[in-house]
């Protein structure tokens, strides 16, 4: 059995693996190759990168649909699969061959003469990118919903939240695989090898998902997903004027105690929160009514869970806006700093490796050590529950952003008034204190969102998860153009970003800017996390006294 469960583990995490190996190799360093290769200006560049990533995350939304609603998450998984993987190769081709590029020319000399990528150069360049967003925004939430699939019952609860920590294990060697070795190939041997290796890693990955395909659960898909929860929007708002009521007689519950797949299911009983859906599950004819008038309480239910863990997602954009600076800005930082150890050139976007060396090691030693130590006190089973993971890492972010802002202060001090270069080291505290915000955040985030009471919608609740990331960086894009735009204005020489020399530049003052939105942000979260325990253990209960009684909505959630 323990070696079955193995089996099982290493095959779901090695896609997860392989993926983040193949995009993260790509994204990291996608900046470097936009402005030296394809020769956009800085902040145009740092637009396309986060645009970029942004549109992979917000793609989720559509993978994680597909599958709960009409392909389920292995054929998500296979058929998006190739879709990046064909968008890995088209970018090789486009990197390999010069009549797909501008003309060669040094940005950082002649920057201004350089001629920039248009016409049909550009079109086979964002055409390359934006299969490699589809493939791997419909992927992303699959890979972690169709692992955790394999051991979601009463009996594995344990193992189900190990399996998170695996996940997170495996995406954290993948990136530490590409910020390194799939970064230097690139450095070294061309971003047409290093595009092409990120091919290869993605064909292992999916070689990896088919090799497990007689081991799987598979958890059929469920129809729309999106048609019960506007039948509740829709019913509630016919019903405006029904008078309210908690009578069990006049409400519509569930007409079987089974689900198709023989899982037993109770009813949840109506909560406190949003009552004014309850409307949707009353009574009103002794005839039949349509399914967009009449809905059932369990539908009522997870329409309200599903609003109430939207103020949590919201609370973590701003962590993902931050993780934006250090896939863009800080590499370009890294840039400006002395690379050298002794004879050896370190990459800028290696950089990002640092806090994923650290986590191969911490993240083993917390599910080791950690998770059973805190079970023992907390009785819970991941060892602290996923809002108070998610709250310690949104509260880590803000002094990664400070000591981001202390560094690029020491850094462009050095380069302007002494005309030093200082090592490229002195980098890496803000990679390392965001590095351990993330394994926090980011799993405490998935974790929280999978466990909620909402069945046949792990996937598509997985994919909000990475809208996260989506809105973050698009937010990260807004910010620029804003800040660039308000300072300029205000300030002779130029807006704070508006430069592609950093030592003009005052990338300082914008890590200061976000460090306050960062703390300012845990507040913010603080308020919903306590709102959403609330709401979760509504006064409601009370009326739960017998153990036949319907559970109350949020009972199997997690707080």
């Amino acid at each position: 059995m323990c070696l079955y469960l193995c089996i099982k583990f290493c095959l779901c995490s090695g896609l997860q693996g392989f993926e983040i190996m193949a995009i993260a190799a790509v994204g990291n360093n996608l900046i470097t190759y936009v402005i030296n290769e394809m020769h956009f200006s800085l902040s145009k560049s740092a637009n396309i990168v986060t645009n970029f990533i942004g549109t992979i995350f917000i793609l989720a939304l559509l993978g994680g649909y597909l599958s709960d609603s009409y392909l389920g998450c292995f054929w998500t998984l296979l058929i998006f699969g190739f879709v990046e993987f064909s968008g890995f190769i088209l970018l090789s081709v486009q990197a390999h061959l010069p009549q797909l590029k501008p003309p060669k020319c040094n940005m950082l000399l002649d920057g201004d003469h350089c001629e920039e990528a248009k016409g049909f150069k550009a079109f086979i360049f964002f055409v390359a990118l934006y299969l490699v967003a589809l493939g791997s925004g419909c992927v992303k939430p699959n890979m972690i919903a169709h692992g955790a699939n394999q051991f979601n019952d009463s009996k594995q609860s344990k193992t189900l939240s190990r399996y998170f920590n695996a996940a997170y294990f495996a995406f954290s060697m993948g990136e530490l695989v590409a910020l390194t070795v799939l970064v230097y190939v690139q450095t070294h041997s061309g971003m047409d090898v290093g595009f092409g290796v990120s091919a290869s890693a993605m064909a292992m990955g999916l070689i990896s998902l088919i090799c497990g395909t007689v081991l799987y659960k598979s958890k059929p898909p469920q129809g729309s997903i999106l048609i019960p929860i506007a039948q509740v929007f829709v019913a509630s708002t016919l019903k405006l004027k029904q008078v309210d009521s908690s009578d069990p007689r006049v409400l519509h519950w569930n007409q079987s105690k089974e689900q198709p797949n023989g899982e037993s299911t109770n009813n949840l009983y109506p909560s406190e929160r949003f009552r004014f859906l309850n409307k949707a599950c009353i009574k009103v004819e002794d005839g039949k009514e349509s399914p967009w008038r009449l809905c059932t309480v369990n539908q009522v239910e997870q329409v309200k869970i599903l609003l109430s863990v939207i103020p949590i997602f919201a609370c973590t954009i701003v962590f993902n806006t931050i993780l934006a600076q250090l896939q863009t800005f800080s590499v370009q930082q890294g840039s400006a700093m002395d690379t050298h150890l002794k004879s050896f050139h370190i990459p800028p976007a290696s950089l990002q490796a640092i806090p994923y060396i650290m986590l191969i090691f911490i993240v083993p030693l917390y599910d080791t050590f950690f998770v059973p130590f805190a079970r023992k006190i907390t009785k819970h089973d991941s060892g602290i529950t996923p809002l108070q993971r998610i709250g310690f890492g949104l509260f880590m972010a803000t002094f990664s952003m400070i000591s981001a802002a202390l560094m690029e202060n020491k850094r462009r001090n050095a380069a302007v008034n002494s005309n030093k270069i200082i090592s490229i080291f002195w980098i890496t505290p803000q990679f390392l204190i965001f590095g351990l915000s993330e394994m926090f955040t980011a799993v405490g985030l998935i974790e929280f969102f999978y466990k909620q009471s909402l069945k046949g919608m792990q996937s598509f609740l997985t994919a909000i998860t990475y809208c996260s990331y989506s809105f973050g960086f698009y937010l990260s894009s807004v910010l620029v153009s804003l800040i660039n735009k308000v300072t300029s204005k205000s300030s002779p020489g130029g807006g704070w970003l508006s430069d592609n020399n950093l030592n003009k530049d005052r990338l300082d003052y914008f890590y200061w800017m976000l460090a306050v939105l960062s703390f300012l942000n845990f507040l913010n979260y603080l308020f919903w996390a306590k709102w959403y325990f609330h709401n979760n253990r509504s006064p409601a209960a009370s009326l739960q006294l017998e153990s036949n009684a319907p559970k109350i909505a949020g009972d199997d959630n997690i707080p």
